[in-house]
């Protein structure tokens, strides 16, 4: 997969107008689950400037906004913007690539992306460019799926991934392609010590993370130098 940018933005845009529906769905009704524990994590105060990238719909960051933090709610999707936008009016939306972020340096006190990461054509470049905009003492949070800890259920889950989760988007999703593209992009994606590793690589600090159903999603925590 080269995940070229224009290609993964047309495939965004076309599942944009049922994505949460559908992603409710194929997560087995956990990803409300998800974006509350990353939501404690990010600890969201008034005045704080938080840079939501791969934001979507706004659905990650909404809960943010309603903390009283000031939400750039960011997208490369002109699609998931669109979607966004008529459910979310009141949200800040800017369209832009992880990998070339309109901001000035030190703009943010928090960078946080919720399964964009993993969508990005360079993993390295996202995360610091992530960095540039981040002030120092400043957070980084990213929620990915990742690795189940537990090899037999791991094995059952990467099973439901490859199987399972392509027919059902095959019955509830306009464009089922898309989904099965995220099935191989997660069966690809590195564990949590490896993505860990590839934080440090990019100039991060105090790295580490918090696994959610068994690893099945983590949430990657670093601060800014």
């Amino acid at each position: 997969m080269d995940k070229n940018p224009q290609e993964v933005a047309a495939m965004f845009d076309g599942v944009a107008r049922r994505y949460d529906i559908v992603n409710d769905i194929l997560s087995l009704g956990r990803t409300k689950a998800w974006r509350k524990a990353a939501t404690k994590i990010i600890a969201p105060a008034p005045g704080m400037k938080i840079l939501d990238m791969a934001a979507g719909t706004g659905s990650s960051s909404a809960p943010l906004a309603a903390a009283g933090a000031d939400v750039t709610a960011a997208d490369f999707s002109a699609g998931m913007i669109a979607a966004g936008k008529k459910v979310r009016p009141d949200l800040t939306f800017v369209k832009c690539d992880a990998l070339n972020l309109p901001f000035e340096d030190k703009a943010f006190d928090l960078f946080t992306i919720s399964f964009g990461l993993r969508n990005t054509q360079n993993t390295a470049k996202a995360l610091a460019e992530a960095r540039r905009v981040v002030k120092p003492g400043g957070r980084l949070v990213v929620v990915e799926f990742s690795s189940p800890t537990f090899a037999p259920f791991r094995a059952i889950y990467m099973n439901y991934l490859m199987r399972a989760l392509p027919f059902i988007a095959r019955k509830t999703s306009s464009n089922p392609d898309a989904y099965i593209y995220l099935a191989d992009s997660i069966r690809a994606w590195p564990d949590q010590k490896a993505l860990a590793a590839q934080i440090v690589d990019a100039g991060w600090t105090q790295v580490g993370w918090k696994n959610l159903t068994g690893g099945v999603v983590a949430i990657h925590m670093a601060v800014a130098p």
